[in-house]
């Protein structure tokens, strides 16, 4: 409910924007995006509108997988630069009004990691309780039937000790064991550094699987399991993942960011509405933004897409803030889930929608997933299970700047290849065509930002049929109208809520904006506007 009284603080108000680091801008010719190449465009990422940078792992790793299998928390991967730059960011990034939430990665290490490579020097050793540590099975097999989500077994036999260890990922991340204190202890001191030096908050990395079940008990069989999904889906990891224990753990990462003003935690949780909105905790224990990805993993459909809505605002918990997400480095992108006159409607959804909206880089000019030719492959989930078309490496590819060679992101062969359409479709072009898909995100984030009802207004459903989505957003006596044709013939409805006049802010055609609307509306396929109602 809207309350002009009420304080909101900046992740509530603002737009975050998610970095992939490798993939944004090349300072150094080397093909590989770097923190310098992230500092070179913070005045864009200003003109376009955003108030927070998300940026994926800058951190020591081997790379195994791209920085997620972290080697030092607290350094910088020299592939990125040094802390001198990351402190040059962050203090630029501020000076620009902009925020930087860190990508922290909790649940596991590097193979590579100190605190591993202790762990299994011996069984004896302090830190061998840090990681999940097992006994063969009474006939020498496998602890368990847990699976990895990269493929195969979650377990990897260590010849030198003579026992399994767990990873829920590659063999190269070994799991934390967050039942020990002192691990907990190690990784609370980890965000009080980054937070010392200023960062404004965190995105946590697959906060769900931080604890797992103390029995070890085997996970059940999938019945709905098909051999063209990931081999992981063919067990339900009820004991693998969002154990109960879990919340005690976000709540001790939650007295930390407690311990500084207007921080934010945002915890990536794939799991249904239910059980996602518990990760709010009670009482401030818990993530401010459980990432709510319905907007990625369901179906494309007006009626499907206004019962989430729906559903997630009456399940939110009363103190929850709301948020909405359309892509990120593992999802297909959303011009290529949808197509590019979809892509409008989604952006106009997501930028009025209530609550923080975070987009995905490049989304804001229609990129679209990359084919990558198999022996470019550099994905460990795709390299893993061959033939499933699993590699996130195509929604990865580097930025397009502009009709240069290699798109502006580099002055090199960068580290994967460009889309064939960077000549045409990219940032310089755009900036210049008021109807391109950049003029649509820089208006609707400039719309947002400037009106409350669209910034922290309440959200109130108006009408849903066939390909229509029509909902407003409202705030004290300020009330706009967004309507959205999720379909690709004309369609005309009647407000159903008596007469009113209005003016058109913001159209998916622009030829549609400062158009005055009344009662009945026409929308030409795949048509998105959003109305000002001046009289009701």
């Amino acid at each position: 409910m809207y309350n002009s009284d009420q304080h909101y603080v900046w992740w509530q108000e603002g737009v975050i924007y998610q970095v992939y680091p490798r993939s944004f801008k090349d300072s150094n010719s080397d093909g590989i995006g770097d923190l310098q190449g992230i500092l070179s465009k913070l005045d864009y990422l200003q003109w376009l509108g955003i108030q927070a940078l998300w940026i994926s792992p800058i951190f020591p790793s081997p790379m195994a997988d791209f920085g997620y299998d972290i080697s030092d928390y607290t350094g910088i991967h020299p592939l990125f630069g040094s802390m001198a730059d990351f402190d040059q960011l962050l203090s630029e990034a501020h000076r620009h009004n902009l925020k930087i939430i860190l990508d922290l990665v909790p649940n596991h290490t590097s193979d590579q990691h100190p605190w591993f490579l202790e762990s299994r020097s011996s069984r004896d050793n302090p830190k061998r309780d840090w990681y999940l540590w097992h006994d063969a099975a009474p006939d020498g097999g496998l602890p368990n039937n847990w699976l990895s989500v990269f493929g195969g077994s979650a377990w990897e036999w260590d010849e030198a000790t003579g026992q399994f260890y767990y990873h829920a990922f590659l063999k190269e991340q070994p799991d934390l064991n967050w039942r020990n204190p002192e691990v907990q202890d190690a990784m609370l001191q980890v965000m009080r550094f980054w937070l010392d030096k200023g960062v404004d908050g965190f995105r946590v990395d697959v906060m769900w699987h931080m604890i797992k079940d103390s029995e070890f008990r085997n996970n059940p069989l999938n019945l709905d399991y098909t051999p063209d999904h990931a081999t992981y889906q063919q067990l339900i990891p009820a004991y693998s993942t969002d154990q109960p224990e879990v919340h005690d753990v976000v709540a001790e990462m939650r007295k930390v960011m407690n311990e500084y003003s207007e921080r934010v935690m945002i915890g990536e949780i794939y799991l249904p509405i239910d059980q996602l909105v518990t990760y709010y905790g009670k009482d401030n224990t818990g993530a401010h933004l459980p990432f709510n990805f319905q907007l990625v993993v369901l179906p494309w459909d007006a009626r499907t897409i206004a019962k989430a809505i729906e559903k997630y605002e009456k399940t939110l918990p009363s103190d929850g803030w709301p948020n909405w997400v359309l892509g990120n480095h593992d999802q297909t992108r959303i011009a290529s889930r949808i197509g590019l006159a979809q892509a409008r409607i989604a952006a106009m959804l997501l930028l009025t929608l209530r609550g923080t909206p975070t987009l995905y880089y490049g989304d804001e000019i229609g990129m679209v997933d990359v084919p990558i030719p198999p022996d470019l492959i550099q994905d460990p989930q795709g390299l893993n299970m061959p033939g499933l078309n699993l590699s996130r490496d195509p929604e990865r590819t580097p930025m397009q700047w502009n009709a240069d060679q290699y798109a502006g992101f580099s002055t090199v062969a960068p580290w994967l290849p460009l889309a064939e359409n960077y000549r045409v479709v990219n940032v310089q072009s755009q900036q210049e065509d008021p109807g391109s898909m950049l003029s649509l995100y820089r208006d609707l984030l400039q719309l947002r930002q400037a009106e409350p009802a669209l910034k922290t207004g309440r959200y109130e459903p108006v009408l849903t049929e066939d390909t229509l989505l029509v909902y407003q957003r409202v705030a004290g006596d300020q009330r706009f109208l967004i309507a959205l044709n999720f379909g690709e013939a004309p369609l005309t409805f009647d407000y159903p809520l008596g007469n009113f006049n209005g003016e058109v802010v913001v159209g998916t055609h622009p030829e549609r904006e400062a158009t005055v609307v009344e009662k009945s509306i026409r929308l030409q396929g795949n048509e998105g506007i959003v109305v000002h109602i001046t009289e009701r």
